[in-house]
């Protein structure tokens, strides 16, 4: 661990800090692989085939910030194949509007994880790894908007797509106000602002659940 780390905002995280080994760290993602492959093992064979890139896109994604300068988008790839893998094990296939919510997905991932990494920028900088904040630049906040902006509107469009009702619309009206909040409130770059902006999609997620379950169970409403 080098000083420079210790010294970052990051040390505050159990692994850098050393309260948490390496060996331990790696027995628990050991323990946890092997959870997900027991859960894995009665679904389907295509769901089952699934997770072979899910594994890698999940094993691989720490070492994307070494060299690839927006490791947030493969983040979104790695956090939204559990979607695919869904589709597939209820299905038996994936249907367009499985990989339209993944792609929607993934435009959402990268927005909030550029919301969080504005807040480790002046330490990502030190460091010397490569986030989408540091890639975009000045145009950092237009970025996350940007993504933003495609998230609702794939969304959206798949609410159509799909006939869900007033309540999905209701539902993406909500995560819409909030995303206006959060871009306001980060246009100032300030570190608190930004996690709390990222913590926020949270109720971002939220809303758009409950919108696409009460459509699809409560039609009548």
């Amino acid at each position: 661990m080098t000083s420079t780390a210790r010294s970052s905002a990051r040390a505050s995280v159990r692994l850098p800090r050393g309260a948490v080994t390496p060996r331990e760290a790696l027995l628990l993602a050991a323990g946890l692989a092997l959870l997900a492959l027991l859960i894995a093992l009665p679904l389907n064979r295509l769901a089952l085939l699934l997770t072979l890139p899910a594994l890698f896109l999940a094993v691989t994604y720490p070492f994307t910030k070494r060299f690839f300068p927006i490791p947030q988008a493969y983040l979104g790839l790695a956090f939204g194949f559990g979607i695919p893998m869904a589709f597939a094990a209820v299905q038996g296939h994936i249907p367009p509007e499985g990989w339209w919510l993944f792609v929607a997905n993934i435009f959402w991932v990268l927005a909030y994880d550029t919301c969080y990494a504005i807040t480790d920028k002046p330490d990502d900088l030190k460091i010397g790894i490569r986030t989408s904040a540091i890639t975009f630049g000045r145009f950092d906040v237009a970025a996350v908007a940007l993504c933003q902006g495609l998230f609702l509107l794939l969304m959206a469009m798949l609410g159509r797509h799909l006939h869900l009702g007033w309540p999905f619309t209701a539902g993406l009206a909500v995560a819409a106000a909030l995303i206006g909040v959060q871009l306001a409130r980060i246009r100032s770059r300030d570190r608190a602002v930004c996690f709390a902006a990222f913590l926020d999609n949270n109720r971002v997620g939220l809303a758009v659940f409950a919108g696409i379950v009460l459509s699809l169970h409560w039609p009548a409403l």
